[in-house]
């Protein structure tokens, strides 16, 4: 349908048909024009009139097959009216000229379809009734008058070409829904991966960094077997990183509180950090713990990252976890990045919320709560 004035500019194909492909189906719907060419051409009316009526018919051939398409293509209302203007003189000027010929009448079908098309949707069935009355009525002074097969006929062609027409956009709709629904889960996988591998190599680069750093300074002061064995816990982690991408990008890895947990205390601890973390997750419901995981991967990560905490504290229930440090606190009162996006999408999809922010006393506290369901409440039924 033609946008407002204001958007004369813009460019869309309705139909998002191949012109060929439409070139000849609308082709083959103007074979019912082509008769008026060859009766035209050889009427009793003088030659002049004779050439006017074959140049007008193929005028009108081409109006339909090749003006209509680019109109769709264009999608400017100027066109489009300039378009039905020339239609209608072109259809005047057949319709006076080939007269009471029988079946004449019928040419008037393709002005209404275009006129269906073209016209925006609010309009379109009063401008379709306005074209066909008078079309009846112009054919009824200029012919010997309709009778009712020729206005039933009339009304049926144009039925059934709008009908083809309209499935036409009908595809076209589908195919455009398609498209977008694919444009959607490329968008949702490549939010997925982003969010995955933020968790994942934030955690594990700022665990490698820390490490290496521990590893030179003990290098420094000559302590060369315990930098050897941070170095290898530096290889060690690197590999479990890489192979984390790997199961990332392969969307099959699980994340475990137990794990992250035992990876946390070693971290805070190459980081100078004094831990105080649960020593069991039994009491955490297993759909719980891969997001509770994620919520102490994220809070931990940021306590190193950026706190310059001394203490880290880490507090499990069936129902939250809790990573609350003594750090400096976050300026804006968010994670950095785009961590809490992540986690809030986490904890929604199991009922739950984030909270994160600065504490009273100084540092800052993350929070994941997993909210009860709420449901009717049954009352007990009377006695007897």
């Amino acid at each position: 349908m033609p946008p407002s004035p204001g958007d004369a500019g813009e460019v869309r194909d309705p139909t998002r048909m191949h012109p060929r492909r439409w070139y000849v189906m609308s082709g083959g719907w103007s074979l019912l024009l082509t008769p008026w060419i060859y009766i035209g051409a050889t009427s009793s009316q003088p030659i002049v009139v004779r050439v006017l009526l074959v140049l007008a018919v193929l005028a009108y051939i081409a109006c339909f097959v090749f003006g209509l398409y680019e109109a769709m293509q264009r999608n400017q209302w100027l066109f489009s009216a300039s378009l039905l203007v020339v239609m209608c003189v072109l259809w005047l000027v057949t319709a006076a000229g080939f007269g009471a010929q029988d079946g004449a009448v019928y040419t008037v079908s393709y002005l209404l379809v275009m006129v269906i098309a073209l016209v925006p949707a609010p309009w379109t069935t009063v401008a379709a009734v306005v074209a066909f009355c008078g079309a009846v009525g112009f054919d009824w002074l200029v012919g010997d008058g309709l009778t009712g097969p020729d206005v039933f006929g009339m009304a049926a062609i144009s039925i059934a070409m709008r009908g083809q027409f309209w499935l036409v956009k009908a595809n076209s709709q589908l195919r455009e829904a398609r498209e977008e629904l694919a444009r959607l889960a490329v968008a949702a996988e490549r939010e997925r991966m982003a969010r995955d591998l933020h968790d994942v190599l934030g955690h594990s680069l700022t665990t490698i960094t820390v490490k290496a750093g521990l590893a030179r300074r003990l290098l420094e002061r000559g302590d060369t077997g315990r930098a050897a064995e941070e170095v290898t816990d530096v290889e060690q982690l690197g590999r479990q990183a890489l192979a984390e991408v790997r199961s990332t990008v392969a969307a099959n890895r699980v994340a475990s509180l137990g794990r992250e947990l035992a990876g946390a205390r070693e971290a805070l601890r190459a980081a100078g950090i004094e831990a105080d973390l649960p020593a069991a997750v039994d009491n955490v419901p297993p759909d719980r713990q891969q997001a509770f995981a994620h919520v102490v991967r994220e809070g931990v990560t940021n306590t190193i990252r950026h706190s310059g905490a001394g203490n880290c504290t880490v507090r499990l229930t069936p129902t939250s976890v809790e990573v609350v440090d003594d750090g400096v606190g976050s300026q804006d009162g968010t994670p950095a990045g785009h961590g809490l996006s992540g986690l809030t999408e986490r904890l929604a999809a199991i009922g739950g919320r984030v909270d994160a922010g600065p504490t009273p006393s100084g540092g800052y506290r993350l929070r994941a709560e997993v909210l009860p369901r709420s449901g009717p409440v049954r009352r007990p039924e009377p006695a007897g």
